[in-house]
């Protein structure tokens, strides 16, 4: 049955951990909550996509794609904290109905005849009511892991290997998203993708927001439950974040530099493919590391799954063509999406009682910050100095990431499950 009350839940001897927990929170709760983080990853590419049509600037258009991104940063980790102090439901029922009429009303003004600062104004209010359902749903599942009687190797097991399943949806997501985009897109028209992911968040969000799971998630309704905000500045926790904005460093800078290699070699249509490569890899290993024994540490598989990021940065520095970039993008696609999910694992694992949310939701927004800020970067070092500078960005975020797990591992917190 799914999880209705807040009773530990005890496996029956036969089951597994992972059998469990799908059990106790009905197996349809991944797939809501799947559909349900895909507009964001639609939202981005979408309006991208309709206001060059709309006002036929690419500049104009990337500002307000760019505007979505800041929106997020802006408010991701306050709607994780009203979510610690109020629940997740009515958070998440508020952002659902709000962002969908605003995403409605981003069309209207894409179109009609309104000066750019109103549109761009829209477009970071697009961005600032994103309901942010991924860190959402990993502290629903930190929750309903630390709610079941297990032992401490494999509760340990369990957090990884869910840290590691949302890590890939995640990977997936934003993979799929931009393709969806441009179906949609052909299909019907360029506004369609952002009406088509109002309508989804609409219904899926909300879906989210009303599973039974949203009354337990970590949600401590009184103030003597909940541990200081100042408790979040924790050394841990403060590392974690930092990898999570190296990571999105890493995907802003290589994405930006890919798109401008491809573009010299006279294959821009393998730009999406070439990076699909790296996030399919990505995928699979950061599912695969709830089978890693536990004697190989979350702070060691840090330092482990980053050291191959930066052979795969290294050698995708040193491409020729596609054939090698590819091999060097599926290498370090074996890396990050390990390191993503342990940098998760790390900080479900340090959260403060009762601030799951909001630590969630600083990990999430610090990748939107490093995808944003290398993007920008990184787009101005392709276009004046060329790809073959340009994809050094990637190893230098890869060597950052590098460093904050070596601090990591002279952090005096202990990690406990």
């Amino acid at each position: 049955m799914p999880l209705t009350d807040s009773s530990p839940v005890r496996p029956a001897a036969s089951d597994t951990p992972i059998r469990t927990l799908a059990a106790s929170i009905g197996v349809s709760y991944f797939a809501i909550a799947l559909i349900a983080r895909l507009p964001y990853a639609m939202i981005v590419v979408g309006v991208l996509t309709m206001v060059v049509d709309a006002r036929g600037s690419l500049a104009v258009g990337g500002l307000t794609s760019a505007m979505v991104g800041l929106g997020t940063i802006a408010t991701g980790p306050l709607i994780g904290a009203a979510a610690d102090r109020w629940g997740q439901r009515p958070v998440l029922l508020l952002a659902a109905l709000v962002q969908s009429a605003v995403l409605v009303a981003l069309v209207a003004v894409a179109y009609g005849d309104t000066p750019e600062g109103l549109l761009l104004l829209v477009s970071a209010l697009a961005g600032a009511t994103a309901p942010q359902v991924s860190p959402m749903s990993r502290a629903r599942l930190v929750g309903a892991i630390g709610r079941m009687r297990l032992a401490a190797g494999a509760r340990g097991r369990l957090q990884e290997s869910t840290m590691g399943y949302e890590s890939a949806v995640d990977e997936i997501v934003f993979v799929f998203g931009p393709v969806l985009v441009g179906v949609v897109a052909i299909a019907a028209t360029p506004a369609a993708p952002v009406l088509a992911a109002a309508a989804l968040t609409l219904a899926f969000v909300t879906a989210f927001a009303l599973h039974p799971t949203a009354r337990t998630a970590g949600h401590a309704a009184g103030s003597a439950e909940r541990e200081p905000a100042r408790s979040i500045a924790r050394p841990g926790i403060l590392l974690a974040a930092g990898g999570t904005f190296a990571t999105g460093l890493f995907f802003g800078s290589m994405l930006t530099s890919l798109t401008a290699f491809a573009d010299e070699g006279g294959f821009p249509e393998q730009t999406g493919i070439l990076y699909g490569i790296m996030g399919i890899g990505s995928a699979i290993l950061a599912l695969a590391v709830g089978m890693l024994p536990r004697r190989f540490s979350l702070p060691w598989r840090w330092i482990a799954f980053t050291g191959i990021l930066v052979i795969g940065a290294v050698l995708a520095a040193g491409a020729t063509g596609a054939v090698s970039m590819g091999w060097a993008l599926a290498l370090a696609g074996c890396g990050i999406g390990p390191t993503l999910a342990t940098l998760y694992a790390l900080a479900a694992a340090r959260s403060p009682r009762g601030r799951e949310a909001t630590v969630m939701a600083i990990l999430g927004s610090s990748v939107v910050v490093g995808q944003a800020l290398s993007s920008m970067v990184v787009g101005s070092m392709a276009e004046s100095a060329g790809s073959t500078i340009a994809l050094w960005a990637p190893v230098a975020a890869a060597a950052l990431l590098m460093i904050f797990g070596l601090a990591n591992l002279r952090a005096r917190q202990s990690v406990h499950w």
